[in-house]
């Protein structure tokens, strides 16, 4: 074999093009993050009486942290019976992902599913609770 080496050179880098392609090819081409939609009956009240839009924390800490924040929740009024959050700026609200979660987010399909479905993330808060019924604003 006098060829082994070429050989060896060329289907190694004939695996490494072939299973690099993927990456190669998408290079550049993220997808656009989703635009999320804060225009829900309830969130508008709260801006006409209070000025600005507020959630339970700051958005920053809600967009990283509230998948944790709800299973802490979740363990606090299940496991203590606790149901009082007092959050970073010392107010006072009910733990109820229904009742103050979806109060406000009641347009499940414009916010949380665009999120999940871009991240390709599978919440599993549907097993439990009710979907909202989508409100019109």
């Amino acid at each position: 074999m006098k060829n082994a080496g070429t050989i060896v050179i060329v289907v190694v880098v004939g695996f490494v093009a072939f299973f690099g392609f993927p990456f190669y090819y998408n290079i550049g081409k993220a997808n656009e993050a989703p635009k999320l939609k804060f225009d829900t009956p309830a969130i508008l009240e709260w801006e006409k009486v209070n000025g600005k839009k507020e959630c339970v924390e700051p958005k920053e800490f809600m967009r990283g942290e509230h998948m944790q924040m709800l299973n802490q929740w979740r363990d606090s009024v299940v496991r203590n019976a606790d149901r009082v959050y007092v959050n970073s700026q010392g107010r006072s609200f009910t733990m109820s992902f229904q009742n103050t979660c979806m109060n406000c987010h009641s347009n499940k399909k414009d916010f949380c599913d665009k999120c999940h479905n871009y991240l390709g993330v599978k919440p599993y808060c549907w097993g439990c609770h009710i979907a909202p019924k989508e409100k019109q604003s």
